[in-house]
């Protein structure tokens, strides 16, 4: 099983309504559309690098949306919007839908024509899509790596989790290093040793996950 990002540009036709108001519309640079329900009626929470009012102005170019609502946030506004039709054009949703592989969120659309989409499946489906989708639009292999169920949070035990809370409590990862292992062993009620046992192997864990999960550049 691989997991491949590709980035797509579309020719004028192909693309969304909101992608083509997302490149017109001044304010915004970047949606990423973060969940979608595969029914008739569509209904989609995405992101969007820009105030509520832009944010509204870019959801007006689709006269799919029957009902729309937005969220703002520290660094941008989410949207919960309901549409009656995904407004994809036929030949994309086709060979989206006859597919032999699954489409990993968030989709991240551009102010510059271009999106990047990830999708995972065995290799011979991963090129039969790729091959499908550059009949439609330009493609780009940005990355591809193994794709493996993985449980990155439940591989720390819980005394391991209270070791980086605490950690964290005390500065022991600011720059500069405010608290020492010491702290970290006070906050837990246990010797330095132990608290620094419990570092080290919850650190460990969370590298190594890290790095099983670092996407490995393909060289085309």
């Amino acid at each position: 099983m691989r997991r491949v990002t590709f980035e797509v540009t579309y020719p004028p036709e192909l693309a969304h309504p909101l992608h083509r108001r997302l490149t017109r519309e001044s304010g915004v640079s970047r949606m990423e559309l973060l969940a979608w329900g595969p029914t008739a009626t569509v209904t989609t929470l995405s992101w969007y690098d820009a105030d509520p009012e832009t944010t509204a102005a870019v959801l007006a170019a689709v006269e799919s949306i029957a009902e729309r609502h937005l969220v703002e946030s520290d660094e941008g506004t989410y949207a919960f919007v309901h549409q009656t039709d995904f407004e994809f054009a036929d030949d994309l949703m086709d060979l989206v839908s006859q597919a032999n592989v699954v489409f990993v969120p968030p989709v991240t659309f551009r102010d510059d024509g271009s999106a990047t989409v990830e999708a995972v499946g065995e290799t011979a489906s991963l090129s039969a899509f790729h091959d499908r989708l550059t009949d439609l639009v330009d493609v780009r292999v940005e990355r591809v790596r193994a794709f493996g169920r993985r449980a990155s949070s439940a591989a720390l035990t819980d005394r391991q989790r209270a070791a980086l809370d605490a950690a964290v409590t005390v500065g022991y990862y600011e720059v500069p290093r405010v608290g020492g292992v010491a702290d970290v062993a006070a906050e837990l009620d246990c010797a330095p040793s132990t608290a620094g046992e419990l570092l080290r192997k919850a650190e460990a864990a969370v590298v190594t996950d890290y790095a099983s999960a670092a996407p490995a550049e393909i060289r085309r």
